[in-house]
């Protein structure tokens, strides 16, 4: 009875350890899974806290910042004061030379 002890034992024992490392839900595999994706969901958590906190701290600048409401109405909408005036700068549309790179493919 006692050898059968000392053999039953260490292999119940090995294979409560496989089960709990290789199988199950909570298997040490499914554990290390899980604390990963925890680590990276936290970490986009951080990112949206902080993208919540910039865009608060702007909103409340735009509120109260009159500077802030001018700029962002010269930058964005293109308005100038009284007096002043607006120069805009644009880049070459590309129909004129598409035109001209076909008006030479036709000439070969």
């Amino acid at each position: 009875m006692s050898r059968l002890k000392k053999t039953i034992l260490p292999v119940i024992l090995l294979l409560a350890a496989y089960y709990a490392v290789f199988s199950g839900e909570y298997s040490w595999f499914a554990l290390r899974e899980v604390r990963t994706e925890l680590e990276q969901v936290e970490g986009e958590l951080t990112r949206k806290r902080q993208q919540i906190d910039s865009l608060l701290a702007l909103s409340d600048s735009v509120e109260s910042d009159p500077n802030m409401l001018e700029r962002i109405a010269r930058e964005r909408f293109g308005m100038i004061r009284d007096g002043e005036t607006l120069y805009r700068f644009a880049e070459p549309s590309n129909s004129v030379r598409s035109s001209m790179d076909s008006a030479r493919s036709q000439r070969r």
